[in-house]
């Protein structure tokens, strides 16, 4: 393709589409969609967007695009990416990718049928630093990941109180299929997508449910899960997620891997959204720290490569199939959590 024609659905979050998009040279947003009229309007001027429409339909019927991004909340994301691929659309889909996985099955059967890239924004993979610890990774630094723990946890961070991100009929959950989702994909991302083969979880909603019945919000999701992933191979994955616990730190992430070789650890600073990774390993009997510093190797945004990989026709990162196995592991996750018991996946 010499240009790409694209859409955005959902202007929230959807401002970094539009932007990012506009950063590929053959990439062109032609129209965007938000049923908040002023919203859309505030976008679509600040990027120099000339359709702009407050129904999505109306947008895919009346417009001929490659491919639209859709950024909505979780509801959506199923309905919208099949009416997407229908109209003859590329689909670059938000996190989580569905409510479940049944809808991220049809999601990505649809697309495979049409013969169109379906790609979820698993953002985090997509820095130089995941980046430059993928490539160690890949060339057997680490050797056999057989153990990790992948953590976002907030003192007191619920996105949007008494909105659709604590309404489970909107969301699908809380901070596991919200925050969780993020750090999930990347341990998964760097242990080569292991197939899981059962899980055991817990959620939790004191804080979020005490803070919502005082203020007279509406709060139906957990603000913190915990769950323990087992694979095929053997390997373990604990995987935590809140929205609200009684931690030091406001904002805490944390990716930790242990292998055969040497073990990793990427994790946040100063309680915000700068990172620092580090590699630990022995070496002729004598214990070593790496450090990964910068200058690090370019790596480009997810809308960036999403469009790449529409004008070379280059396989994509973050595919649906990757999406579909989230989704069965958060579904296990939660059913887990609900029936105090195990839960295999098939």
């Amino acid at each position: 393709m010499d240009e790409i024609r694209l859409g955005v659905i959902g202007l929230g979050m959807g401002r970094n589409h539009v932007a990012g998009f506009q950063s590929h040279p053959r990439a062109r947003v032609v129209a965007v969609a938000d049923m908040n009229e002023r919203l859309l309007n505030e976008i679509a001027d600040r990027y120099g967007v000339e359709k702009r429409y407050t129904s999505a339909e109306d947008m895919l019927a009346k417009e001929h695009l490659d491919a639209v991004s859709i950024v909505t909340p979780n509801k959506f994301h199923a309905p919208l990416t099949l009416a997407a691929i229908a109209a003859g659309c590329h689909v670059l889909c938000e996190k989580p990718m569905a409510m479940n996985a049944a809808e991220a099955r049809e999601m990505l059967d649809a697309a495979q049928k049409a013969g169109k890239h379906l790609m979820i924004n698993f953002s985090y993979r997509f820095n130089e630093m995941s980046m430059a610890l993928k490539q160690q990774v890949d060339a057997g630094l680490l050797g056999e990941i057989y153990f990790g723990r992948t953590v976002w946890h907030r003192r007191r961070g619920l996105p949007g109180f008494g909105g659709w991100f604590g309404q489970k009929a909107l969301s699908g959950g809380g901070p596991l299929i919200d925050l969780g989702v993020h750090r999930l994909d990347l341990a998964l991302w760097l242990m080569g997508y292991p197939k899981p083969v059962w899980v055991m979880g817990s959620t939790y909603q004191h804080l979020g449910s005490a803070l919502a019945q005082k203020q007279g919000k509406t709060f139906d999701v957990e603000d913190l899960a915990a769950g323990m992933i087992r694979f095929e191979n053997g390997a373990t994955l604990m995987v935590e997620a809140s929205w609200a616990a009684n931690i030091k730190e406001s904002e805490f992430m944390e990716t930790r891997l242990y292998g055969t070789r040497a073990g990793l650890v990427q994790r946040n600073l100063d309680e915000g959204y700068r990172f620092e990774a580090e590699i630990f390993l022995e070496k002729d009997g004598a214990h070593f720290d790496m450090k990964l510093h910068p200058p690090y190797p370019p790596v480009t945004s997810s809308y960036y490569h999403f469009v790449d990989c529409l004008v070379t026709g280059k396989p994509h990162l973050a595919t649906g199939e990757e999406g579909l196995r989230v989704m069965q592991i958060l579904d296990a996750l939660y059913q887990s959590a609900a029936e105090g018991r195990p839960v295999e996946i098939a």
